[in-house]
């Protein structure tokens, strides 16, 4: 896991998300896009979020 992550793995990890600040309706986009603004201003070269539901259900947000 990289390291800017945890803090909001942590928050994120055996979580009821419609409680999650900004997770209002925590759908696979929203729950990328949140993880998104979150990391990109602390990794620059930060290129994509993939947030996986199931094996044929995922998202791969790329910025705003």
């Amino acid at each position: 896991m990289v390291p800017a992550f945890k803090p909001l793995w942590e928050k994120l990890d055996h979580r009821y998300l419609n409680e999650v600040p900004g997770l209002k309706n925590p759908t696979s986009e929203n729950i990328a896009a949140w993880i998104w603004k979150h990391l990109k201003p602390r990794l620059p070269q930060f290129v994509a979020v993939e947030v996986v539901e199931i094996c044929m259900v995922w998202c791969v947000y790329r910025g705003e």
